[in-house]
């Protein structure tokens, strides 16, 4: 990698924690196999300090940056612009900088139907279920209804996500051609029939994430039923610690196809990575570096 100058352009990551994020490894690996003068760094920034560091990248010309808890739907209120993923997601999880004005992105739903293309799903045309309305299912939930999927249950908690999930699902039915409902995910014999005729079922929440590595967001008696989990079913789950969650161990088990979360995740920073510097990351190598 080429040594830092006074030409170097800086981007990064606002969030809290952020000391695990794999981002820097990978934005700044692709800087160096393109030969960018471009450096990727983490900041530990919440809420409360959010419209300040994000008012001091503006003021020092920072290029871009991305954001992760709990930030992504403070920064819709701090962009000067926002791409149609965000303005109806009302989350930003990328910013790019031209001249002083700030444009949100949202790269996370984009992400997941790229790595569900990468295990061989196009969901063109298809019937999603979807478990969870906090920040990665909405983003999922915009960007699949964007791609022209038919038609997406989303099942939910009454919880402090299911307001916004009822803006976005009635913004998604004015504006585009995808047929979405939004159930409580409590109806348990609605959300068996909803899976018994849809193509993909995505578990959008943290359920089964380590350390509560035991945890199953379906009830496991539903994978005894073959008309609800059938080998034609493919099943996914955002998480990618651990590899394979209890939800896709006992989906396998049925014989269905299964994918996690990993490769949204590298997905996702090479849109933000296309974004800020017009060029495609080298995925397949960074692939092979951080993510197998």
């Amino acid at each position: 990698m080429s040594e830092i100058s006074g030409t170097t352009i800086l981007t990064g990551l606002l969030g809290s924690p952020v000391k695990h994020s794999k981002s820097p490894l990978m934005h700044n690996k692709a800087f160096e196999l393109l030969d960018l003068d471009y450096r990727y760094l983490c900041f530990e920034v919440d809420t409360t300090t959010l419209k300040t560091a994000v008012e001091g990248l503006r003021t020092i010309g920072v290029r871009g940056f991305n954001l992760t808890m709990p930030n992504k739907n403070l920064m819709c209120e701090l962009c000067d612009k926002l791409d149609i993923g965000s303005e109806i997601s009302g989350a930003v999880n990328t910013v790019v900088n031209d001249n002083g004005v700030f444009t949100g992105y949202t790269t996370d739903g984009i992400g997941f139907m790229r790595a569900a293309a990468d295990a061989g799903h196009i969901l063109t045309g298809k019937k999603m279920v979807l478990l969870g309305a906090g920040g990665v299912a909405s983003a999922i939930l915009v960007q699949a209804a964007l791609d022209n999927v038919a038609q997406i249950k989303v099942f939910s908690l009454r919880d402090q996500f299911y307001g916004r999930a009822e803006n976005i699902v009635s913004q998604l039915n004015d504006r585009t051609s995808c047929k979405v409902y939004l159930n409580d995910f409590s109806d348990e014999s609605k959300l068996k029939e909803a899976i018994a005729e849809a193509d993909i079922l995505v578990n959008g929440t943290s359920v089964g994430m380590a350390p509560k590595v035991d945890g199953c967001i379906i009830k496991d008696e539903m994978f005894k039923d073959s008309s609800v989990f059938r080998p034609s079913l493919v099943v996914s789950d955002v998480i990618y610690e651990p590899q394979e969650t209890k939800l896709l161990r006992l989906a396998k088990e049925v014989g269905c196809q299964t994918f996690n979360g990993m490769y949204m995740l590298l997905y996702q920073g090479a849109e933000s990575f296309k974004l800020w510097t017009g060029k495609e990351m080298p995925t397949d190598t960074i692939k092979k570096l951080f993510f197998s």
